[in-house]
């Protein structure tokens, strides 16, 4: 439990070291802005509540899918493809950065 605590500990030094660096802020807001237009897409297109839009874009683009919902209609299904093109390319990016500020701070210490 205690390996857990420290891999977190981590985890959120790196994040908050890596807001120093622009590109990486960029990088998060650009996933922020689109969690929460898939978010909203979802919500309206597909009459999802808040809460399950979050979640599927959340699980889409970090490639969890774990299959319990899917998009129904022709539209969803089709932002989806571009959403997902788009989005794991962003969230790819965000990670690689936060891992490379994650050893960047293991090497320092």
């Amino acid at each position: 439990m205690i390996s857990v605590f420290v891999v977190f500990r981590k985890l959120f030094r790196a994040i908050r070291i890596g807001f120093a660096d622009p590109t990486f802020r960029g990088t998060v807001q650009l996933a922020v802005v689109l969690i929460l237009a898939g978010t909203l897409f979802y919500a309206r297109v597909e009459h999802w509540t808040l809460f399950h839009s979050l979640y599927f874009s959340v699980t889409t683009l970090t490639t969890v899918g774990y299959g319990d919902f899917s998009p129904e209609t022709e539209v969803g299904r089709a932002f989806t493809i571009f959403y997902v093109l788009i989005g794991l390319g962003v969230v790819l990016s965000m990670v690689t950065q936060i891992a490379g500020h994650a050893t960047k701070r293991n090497h320092s210490a």
